[in-house]
């Protein structure tokens, strides 16, 4: 026996040396969150950079999403007579650039009939802005006010040469091109979305896998809903600041008053900011028409009306179509911007919106209290751990459930003497 044994030695391992690390419960789980959300937010800015990169696109087919949700309402109307969706589209279509087309050829018009009389105030001030420089307060002589309006008309031919004069024709060629691209598409993708709505979000519905499908579903309507309420909303509170601001400039008989409206009505689907920036161009056209006190009472105007829009329009229409709170509005705006400029504030909010109503729509498939506090937290800190899991209370390399100790020595050497 004592040969068997030696010939054939029994040895045995303990667990491996690469055990899971011996970390304090805090820190894995900050780590775990760490990294999904640093993952998610790379996800997040890839999108973002995506839709940035191919901006000559992904813009024009958000604005016609924001036709389609304010032009959709008029089709239904259509299709509840009697007409198939096609020729309904068609008719709100028709109808719509018609009165864009009508809208924009009368402010053409206005603006071509009051220009020479603008050009001529500009002129007028400008010469009584020079003598001020003059008699008033700076004491600037005429060499120096000659000496920068060279600067300035230096600045000016530098900038419009021969090569910035080729780089501005490019630029402007290229920007033309894409306001023509973008125009058709704005065209095609709203026919499509009133037309073949339905279609389309039906096919985005079956890439989801089929456990999702339903709430993919649910939540899509539920975005498009608010989406609505919130392109209904904005209208309303565009159409208060345009006919508020030319109320105030026919009084002051500040010129171009179609146009400031109509100027005012577009800026104001930028929330907040936008209808201010817009009645700036008629404090502007009031002080070159009119004089500084004029400008001054415009001003007062436009900040009455914005005061009227930001407390009374805006709570009662946002708070019934849309919930949104003001300091969401702020930083979706806020975001938009960084990311897009101009038009980012304008997709942001609407964007905003829609996310909101589908987080509390996906929140309401859960009620607060339906199950233990103590049940939930064993369950978000996953199963109990396994006997692959347990590590032994000696972990060095001979460790192990057949591994020899000290007292299995002494009982062998002393089974051994007996024997011999």
């Amino acid at each position: 026996m004592r040969a068997e044994r030696r010939a054939e030695p029994v040895v045995t391992t303990g667990p491996s040396n690469f055990s899971r690390a011996q970390v304090p419960w805090g820190l894995d789980l900050a780590a775990a969150w760490s990294w999904r959300l640093i993952v998610i937010a790379a996800a997040g800015l890839g999108v973002l950079w995506l839709m940035r990169f191919f901006a000559v696109i992904t813009l024009p087919i958000a604005i016609s999403l924001l036709i389609a949700a304010l032009a959709s309402p008029m089709v239904h109307a259509l299709r509840r007579i009697g007409l198939p969706r096609g020729p309904s589209t068609g008719v709100v279509m028709v109808l719509g650039i018609g009165t864009v087309a009508l809208l924009l050829t009368f402010v053409g018009q206005q603006v071509a009939q009051g220009a020479s009389d603008l050009a001529d105030s500009v002129v007028t001030g400008l010469g009584q802005i020079r003598d001020w420089l003059r008699t008033g307060p700076l004491n600037v002589s005429d060499s120096q006010l000659d000496a920068y309006i060279k600067q300035v008309q230096s600045a000016v031919s530098d900038s419009t040469g021969t090569d910035g004069m080729v780089t501005r024709l490019t630029e402007v060629g290229t920007a033309v091109g894409h306001v023509v691209a973008g125009f058709f598409i704005v065209l095609f993708s709203t026919y499509f979305f009133l037309a073949d709505g339905e279609r389309i979000w039906a096919w985005l519905v079956r890439i989801a896998p089929r456990a999702a499908r339903e709430r993919a579903d649910a939540s899509g309507r539920v975005a498009w809903v608010s989406l609505t309420q919130f392109v209904r909303a904005t209208v309303l509170v565009a159409l208060a600041d345009a006919i508020g601001i030319m109320a105030v400039a026919w009084f002051l008989d500040v010129p171009f008053v179609v146009a400031i409206g109509v100027l005012v009505f577009l800026g104001a689907f930028v929330p907040m900011i936008g209808a201010t920036v817009a009645g700036s161009v008629a404090i502007l056209v009031a002080l070159v028409d009119q004089g500084p006190w004029t400008a001054l009472l415009m001003f007062g105007g436009v900040i009455l009306v914005q005061q009227i829009e930001g407390h009374i329009l805006q709570p009662f229409l946002m708070g019934r179509f849309v919930s949104l709170h003001p300091l969401g509005v702020i930083v979706a705006i806020g975001c938009g911007v960084l990311v897009a400029g101009i038009a980012g504030a304008l997709i942001a909010v609407p964007l905003a919106a829609a996310g909101n109503a589908v987080a509390q729509h996906l929140a309401s498939y859960t009620s607060i209290g339906e199950e233990d506090h103590d049940d939930a937290l064993d369950h978000d800190i996953g199963p109990p751990p396994t006997e692959a899991d347990e590590l032994p209370e000696d972990d060095s390399p001979l460790a192990g459930p057949g591994a020899p100790d000290d007292e299995d020595d002494e009982h062998d050497a002393h089974d051994e003497k007996e024997r011999s």
